[in-house]
């Protein structure tokens, strides 16, 4: 699986916007920070709401730092899609070393 660093996030989607951001972080987490344009997708939701993910366009996955994301992405990739990658780090890392206005937790 692939692994990105947020700021080659940040780079992929300025060059390509048809990625993906796939933020499996939970309610009230979304509330407290977020990066815009993010599909909000609670990780527990994912199976139910597989319909709603492109197969044919690449998908970033974050959370929190990590963790969460690599989970997801492992199933995605499961399921048949075939350019999923994790953010390494996730939010937390995002708001420290690419855009310092989100809110860290």
């Amino acid at each position: 699986m692939k692994e990105l660093s947020v700021t080659e996030l940040a780079r992929l989607r300025a060059e390509h916007p048809e990625l993906v951001l796939l933020d499996v972080r939970e309610p009230v987490e979304l509330r407290m920070a977020s990066i815009p344009g993010a599909l909000a997708m609670p990780m527990r939701t994912v199976p139910a709401r597989l319909h709603e993910l492109p197969k044919d366009r690449p998908i970033a996955v974050i959370c929190h730092h990590g963790g969460r994301s690599y989970q997801v992405a492992r199933f995605l990739l499961a399921q048949g899609f075939g350019d999923v990658a994790n953010v390494d780090g996730g939010i937390d890392a995002y708001a420290t070393q690419v855009d310092p206005s989100i809110p860290r937790y």
